[in-house]
């Protein structure tokens, strides 16, 4: 095996200073949305697992679109390099492939394409909810979806660089049941 090909072989990880700089992104879309909406996303976070907070995940839901519109203006700014727009791609495949799992999936419900969107969901309420998710399960909301996060990155990269997706290298999937390790249990 050539060195060339030991280093397509191997998998690219975000870095430390990728993965901060993706969930400041997010926690900075948050802070422009109403003081109801971060209220209510904080209010999501904190809450007991399993709890139903009919309420609140409606303010969310509505509030998403602000999120993914500032989100969405950091991506298309022509200062936005295109190694930056590959790294927040990689950091994003990473985070939904980590909570591609049967035991959240259970929570969440929906198909394929629904846990998908399920998954944007909570990576777009930030790493603190993303995180409570990850330690429980129970944390994930049935039928909250985020569709728009799944493939943010991807799609503003194919606007202003043209061709296909980013090559990221991560050399996993971002669609459902794709991470064998987490749908081990169900099988």
């Amino acid at each position: 095996m050539t060195d060339e090909e030991a280093e397509i072989e191997l998998e690219v990880l975000p870095t430390l200073e990728e993965t901060d700089r993706f969930w400041s992104l997010i926690e900075d879309a948050w802070a422009t949305q109403s003081d109801d909406a971060k209220a209510a996303r904080a209010a999501l976070i904190a809450r007991q697992p399993g709890e139903e907070l009919d309420d609140q995940v409606a303010i969310v839901d509505d509030a998403l679109d602000g999120v993914m519109d500032n989100l969405r203006a950091v991506f298309e700014f022509e200062g936005c390099p295109q190694s930056e727009l590959v790294a927040m791609d990689r950091v994003l495949e990473r985070a939904l492939y980590a909570i591609d799992r049967s035991d959240i999936q259970a929570v969440t419900d929906g198909s394929d394409d629904g846990f998908l969107y399920a998954r944007g969901f909570i990576v777009a309420m930030g790493k603190a909810f993303y995180s409570a998710v990850l330690l429980d399960p129970a944390m994930a909301i049935c039928d909250a979806e985020c569709e728009t996060m799944c493939y943010l990155p991807a799609h503003i990269h194919s606007d202003r660089f043209g061709g296909s997706f980013p090559e990221t290298g991560s050399q996993i999937s971002r669609e459902s049941g794709n991470n064998g390790d987490g749908w081990a249990a169900a099988e």
